[in-house]
């Protein structure tokens, strides 16, 4: 493993360099935490892009300002307001790992869990700036969120699309390059049968509370995933395909699909990126440098656009 000193100086994810160093990492919360509900509470750390209409904030505001002193006062109706914007579409984004859960690990010592959250932030920044969509995260720490509990956040808030950010790993290093992910019964090759079985796996870092569903429990939550979202999540997927073509490598036949435990909303459409393996050196080192999570965020949020402006996708949350 390469000595912190020789590493390229200022980059943050290093297993050997704390990443509170340069202000992003947060220390895992209070070691006691037992239950479920409270990992979820730690774990979720919401950041929202204006969750809140204006028009819903303004009247809060009105209501708090003048709701004093109406007694004697003719209470009359609500005006009616015509054609009020709809409230712009949220997308979940799901860094993923975390906390106790460092995911894969690279040949100098990157954690996947900080370049999935690095990545996940500079995602989040480039689609508020559209101004397009409003923007939430499964966490925006270094906290463990159960599998279930990141699919729960989506589904409390609305979401319209999740995507699920990670660089994982393979047993073969001399595979590398990009590719994207949705939820089916089956695998579509064994490479990705062993991806989804090692993701699947994450539960075991929450303790005997946070059990992992069965095989079987899984076919029926699978079962349950509705063909609108089948077909959005297609959708998505390819719009990823595409978009990275020009701009990341990517492997061979991109698109796949496997039983994602943390794809399986019945009702939104959700996609698991592979930004690249760190089990390869290549891979690791491109997304060590903020640059390339950059140009990896701007081609995804470039994929984003084209899923809500495309035929038969809709912008309403």
């Amino acid at each position: 493993m390469t000595p912190v000193s020789e590493k390229p100086p200022g980059f943050f994810l290093m297993a050997e360099q704390p990443a509170h160093a340069v202000g992003l990492y947060v220390p895992e919360a209070a070691q006691g935490v037992c239950n479920r509900r409270s990992l979820l509470i730690a774990g979720a750390g919401l950041i929202t892009g204006s969750l809140l209409t204006p028009q819903v904030q303004a009247a809060g505001t009105a209501h708090h300002t003048t709701g004093q002193a109406i007694t004697g006062q003719t209470l009359h109706a609500p005006a009616i307001i015509g054609k009020a914007r709809p409230a712009l579409p949220l997308v979940m984004l799901d860094p993923g790992h975390g906390g106790k859960d460092p995911g894969a690990i690279g040949y100098t010592g990157t954690y996947e869990k900080y370049v999935a959250e690095a990545a996940a932030i500079e995602l989040r920044q480039q689609l508020l700036a559209t101004g397009r969509y409003r923007v939430a995260m499964t966490r925006t720490s270094d906290h463990f969120v159960p599998l279930d509990g990141r699919v729960e956040l989506a589904q409390q808030h609305g979401a319209s699309l999740f995507i699920s950010m990670h660089a994982d790993a393979l047993h073969n290093a001399g595979v590398r390059g990009a590719s994207v992910y949705t939820h089916s019964h089956g695998a579509s090759d064994s490479q990705t049968a062993d991806l989804a079985k090692t993701e699947n796996s994450a539960d075991r870092y929450g303790g005997p509370l946070v059990q992992g569903a069965s095989p079987e429990v899984q076919q029926i939550l699978a079962s349950l995933v509705t063909e609108e979202a089948r077909r959005g999540s297609a959708h998505m997927a390819s719009a990823v395909v595409a978009t990275f073509q020009s701009r990341i490598n990517l492997l061979p036949h991109p698109h796949r699909h496997a039983a994602f435990a943390v794809l399986k909303s019945a009702q939104i459409p959700s996609v698991l990126v592979e930004m690249g393996f760190m089990s390869n050196r290549m891979d690791e080192a491109a997304l060590r440098q903020a640059g390339h999570r950059a140009m990896v965020a701007g081609a995804m949020c470039t994929a984003v656009n084209r899923y809500f402006t495309s035929a038969g996708v809709g912008l309403a949350g």
